[in-house]
């Protein structure tokens, strides 16, 4: 049975590399001003933002419906500008049996892309593969780049 599945997306990132991986490691709580439409709240459970083992629940938009899932974050590279986060409860575990998200940054010359991964092992065969997921990953990519060019 093919229940496993991998999604990955790079999209080229004009706002730099470093504010992405900062704001993800830091600051995820800011996405609800940045992306109101698509990300509502980011609450701190366990642990401390930019910290491996931290518990992070994350409240937001996909498909038009309001969603909630708990994540831990599972491992950080800041060298490689990488954040792994692991479903842990929530939407997405109704459906799926693992659901890692790794965002990472790479730097080739002066462009910057940011590329999510999105890990998966579906319940059975009836769930679909998350590509609407991964849709909204690029738009919050999109819309992180587009609030940090409009700074003055």
């Amino acid at each position: 049975m093919g229940l496993h599945g991998k999604l990955i997306a790079a999209i080229e990132f004009k706002a730099g590399g470093d504010v992405f991986h900062e704001l993800f490691r830091h600051k995820p709580h800011d996405l609800s001003t940045i992306s109101p439409g698509k990300t509502q709240g980011c609450d701190l459970h366990e642990g401390q933002f930019g910290q491996v083992g931290s518990i992070i629940c994350w409240r937001y938009i996909h498909d038009g419906k309001e969603k909630r899932d708990k994540q831990v974050i599972e491992s950080i590279d800041e060298e490689k500008k990488l954040i792994v986060f692991k479903m842990i409860e929530g939407d997405w575990m109704e459906l799926y049996k693992t659901f890692v998200i790794t965002a990472h940054v790479e730097t080739t010359g002066d462009i910057d892309l940011v590329t999510w991964t999105l890990e998966y092992e579906m319940l059975n065969d009836d769930v679909g593969h998350p590509i609407s997921f991964l849709s909204y990953f690029i738009d919050l990519t999109k819309d992180i780049e587009t609030h940090h060019l409009a700074k003055p």
